[in-house]
């Protein structure tokens, strides 16, 4: 590999997923809008799906990347798996069954059948970077165990040796009042 930092392929995988998400709104806007307005019938389900998973996607990414950097003392990694388990399941049901029900259809021409075939391949692709952001964060959430996270990262002092006993190896650590807070 080329020696990237798990944290910045995830930020490569972020951006995708942004304009991936932007991506199938445009499209799955236009095949709604086409529903509504050319023909007798609303949009279908499958095409709604996608929008609100697109919509969940683009505040997961925010919440995912903005609570960590400025709020972190109340980031939760399991939560976060969760958000992100979230989105891998409600990919997998958008392109599943936009792709169901496009090959349900009598006939399927023009701009409008070209749209929502995108649509289900761009959520298919959705659905694969999820699943490697969701790789990426579980192990580095099951590595780490159940220690909570320092805002500057690493183990918390309390946990290495804060409490100003001397250790095993004799070394102590005097108490001020950082150590003491």
């Amino acid at each position: 590999m080329l020696g990237l930092s798990p944290k910045a392929i995830v930020l490569g995988i972020r951006s995708i997923q942004l304009a991936f998400s932007v991506a199938i709104l445009g499209l799955s806007g236009y095949v709604a809008n086409w529903y509504n307005t050319d023909t007798l019938t609303s949009s279908p389900s499958q095409i709604n799906f996608l929008i609100f998973a697109a919509l969940w996607s683009l505040l997961s990414i925010a919440c995912l990347e903005i609570v960590p950097r400025f709020y972190s003392r109340v980031s939760n990694p399991y939560g976060f798996l969760a958000i992100e388990f979230t989105n891998v399941l409600f990919w997998f049901a958008g392109f599943v069954a936009l792709g169901v029900f496009l090959s349900q259809l009598l006939f399927c021409r023009g701009s409008v059948c070209a749209a929502a075939q995108a649509d289900t391949a761009f959520a298919a692709f959705m659905f694969v970077t999820w699943v490697a952001t969701v790789g990426i964060l579980a192990k580095d959430v099951f590595k780490a165990g159940f220690r909570r996270p320092t805002p500057g990262g690493g183990v918390p002092k309390s946990v290495v040796g804060g409490s100003g006993v001397a250790g095993p190896s004799g070394g102590g650590m005097a108490m001020t009042k950082e150590t003491m807070a």
